[in-house]
């Protein structure tokens, strides 16, 4: 038994543009979901790193350096690796990646949206919908492209 779908073949200009719309949705619910995770872990990683700093540089000027100076360098460097990690996970860059695919998304739909309310449905041909699926493909395209970008130069903000 095969658990793939059937591709359907031989759809109407209107089923055609239900199903890119379909897609379209779906990407920008992924890519929504993306952003939100990499922008909560861009905002940790910077938001822990400086309390880290901040809190091992005031134990740092107490008087009685014995157990304090000791937890003051232990928080030094737990914020020196965590000023390692963010970089190399690149989080910021990709929320801020996932953000402009999302608008792309949006802006995607919309248009189809637009093409097809203001169309007569038999008046609606593929010609009308191949661009705009060739955008849709152009937005995973260029996502991709981007981020892999990003992580072959070690990009970072």
């Amino acid at each position: 038994m095969s658990s793939k779908r059937d591709m359907p073949a031989g759809l109407t200009p209107y089923e055609v543009a239900t199903l890119l719309r379909d897609w379209s949705v779906a990407a920008n619910d992924y890519a929504r979901t993306r952003k939100r995770q990499f922008r909560g872990l861009a905002s940790g990683t910077r938001i822990v790193t400086l309390l880290l700093s901040a809190a091992s540089t005031v134990i740092l000027g107490l008087q009685d350096l014995d157990f304090w100076a000791g937890l003051a360098f232990a928080l030094v460097a737990v914020t020196a690796i965590l000023s390692g990690v963010e970089p190399f996970f690149n989080w910021r860059s990709r929320w801020v990646l996932a953000e402009e695919a999302q608008h792309r998304f949006y802006r995607l739909q919309e248009d189809l949206e637009n093409l097809v309310a203001t169309t007569p449905q038999p008046s609606l041909t593929m010609a009308q919908l191949a661009p705009l699926y060739a955008r849709y493909a152009r937005i995973w395209d260029d996502f991709s492209r981007q981020w892999l970008e990003h992580r072959r130069t070690g990009e970072h903000s």
